[in-house]
């Protein structure tokens, strides 16, 4: 089986609203396996990194003192495809675009408060988890049920 790997952050919104377990169980309930959690209160270096190519904008600024607010749960996920699917699972960058039974479209309603963050390709994955974690953070485990999920 080919896996790949994502990044995807509970926003300080998402932590502040105790939907940290909900979101962790949408991921475990499709199949997905965890391999990194970490709670982490970023800094604007790591914020700048994680967001590089919106700093120059007009909106950056507010939505890096959001990100710096609270705690964020960063994760690396795996499985099949996850990076698109985990794209799915959250829906819509904008709440209000997202549909029922997606995790922004079930707890967002503001833009600037979508309650997670997800890496939009896997290039990006790559990129935003040698950000956010160590490799030693990363464990390599054999999850049982992938025979009873995976062919």
């Amino acid at each position: 089986m080919s896996t790949e790997r994502t990044f995807i952050a509970i926003k300080p919104d998402g932590v502040q609203r105790g939907l940290v377990a909900p979101i962790i169980a949408r991921f475990e309930q499709k199949g997905y396996k965890l391999a990194g959690i970490k709670l982490v209160q970023a800094t604007p270096e790591l914020l700048a990194k994680h967001y590089e190519e919106h700093v120059n904008k007009p909106f950056y600024p507010k939505m890096a003192a959001f990100m710096s607010s609270g705690p964020i749960v960063a994760m690396c996920w795996e499985g099949k495809d996850v990076v698109k699917q985990g794209r799915v699972i959250l829906g819509a960058t904008n709440p209000l675009q997202s549909g029922p039974g997606t995790i922004r479209g079930d707890f967002g309603i503001d833009l600037g408060r979508n309650v997670c963050h997800g890496s939009d390709s896997v290039e990006s994955a790559t990129r935003e988890i040698g950000l956010w974690f160590q490799e030693n953070e990363l464990i390599q485990w054999t999850k049982i049920a992938d025979a009873w999920i995976y062919e």
